[in-house]
């Protein structure tokens, strides 16, 4: 195994006496020790962007040389009495369900679990004869340096996010195929990311959200888009936009899952902090090197 990127929180309580089990690079750790890894063991954390994060930088370390093959994602159980209470105090918790980009969204709902996922060189995929989602292209990475809960106003930071990624991807907007939205069901978060997708992307482009299925797993929603991206990719279907009734936004909403041709997709993580993370994911077999 050439290297390990895998971010997992817990809350501390879980680990009241036992201080080192609490810290964040502790289950790589783990799971380096399990696997017989001897490459480098990465802990990213940023906020809800971590997933999107770990996947990024693990794509990197095999576009550099450094790993052939590394296990990547996060995973999060952030369900206790202390994380309610401060979402709650926040007024960012829904009461009733998750209804992303709808005139009646409340907040998001807490979640528990992750995603992981093997990366790999697309020559040491086909040695093997591994089953292939798809290739990651290349990610955009900003922060706002503006509040610790709200996005600087003019979306500045998380337009060049995408910026980034599409560059960086070598692909246009209208390459984009479809757009996997961070979709927490907040009056914030929905207004910024219909903003970008409409401005750069164009009212076309179909939008998936899925947190009305999984609920918000924070450090792990960005992880939890990607697998769920991918698969999208390998089975060439729309993923709708779970709890969407009455749309707020003039875009391209998915209502009920479809089948249509993807080539390209965007992931969209934003996390507290301002934390921007924008992932480019491409149809396998395309001859690409990762």
């Amino acid at each position: 195994m050439g290297a390990m990127a895998i971010q997992q929180r817990q809350s501390p309580q879980a680990f009241a006496g036992d201080w080192l089990r609490a810290m964040p690079h502790e289950p790589a750790l783990t799971a380096a020790q399990m696997t017989n890894s001897t490459g480098p063991i990465l802990a990213p954390m940023a906020a809800c962007a971590t997933g999107i994060w770990a996947i990024a930088q693990a794509a990197d370390l095999i576009r550099g040389g450094q790993c052939s093959r590394v296990i990547a994602g996060a995973i999060e159980s952030p369900i206790t009495p202390l994380t309610i209470a401060g979402f709650r105090k926040m007024g960012a918790l829904a009461t009733t369900g998750c209804y992303p980009f709808d005139t009646g969204r409340q907040g998001f709902v807490l979640g528990e679990g992750g995603a992981i996922m093997v990366l790999e060189s697309a020559a040491l995929a086909a040695q093997r004869g591994a089953k292939v989602y798809g290739h990651i292209l290349a990610a955009g990475l900003t922060n706002d340096s503006y509040h610790v809960s709200a996005f600087e106003p003019s979306y500045a930071m998380g337009q060049r996010a995408v910026a980034q990624c599409l560059q960086r991807s070598e692909l246009t907007p209208l390459e984009i195929d479809a757009v996997h939205s961070h979709g927490t069901s907040t009056a914030q978060n929905d207004q910024m990311e219909a903003s970008l997708i409409g401005q750069l992307l164009g009212k076309r482009v179909p939008v998936m959200a899925t947190k009305g299925a999984t609920g918000h797993l924070l450090g792990a929603s960005g992880a939890i888009s990607v697998a769920l991206s991918l698969i999208s990719l390998q089975q060439q279907t729309l993923l709708p936009c779970i709890g969407l009734q009455t749309a707020d936004f003039d875009l391209s909403f998915v209502r009920k899952s479809r089948p249509a041709s993807l080539q390209n997709l965007l992931c969209f993580s934003f996390g507290f902090g301002g934390q921007n993370a924008v992932l480019a994911l491409q149809k396998g077999a395309d001859g690409r090197d990762f």
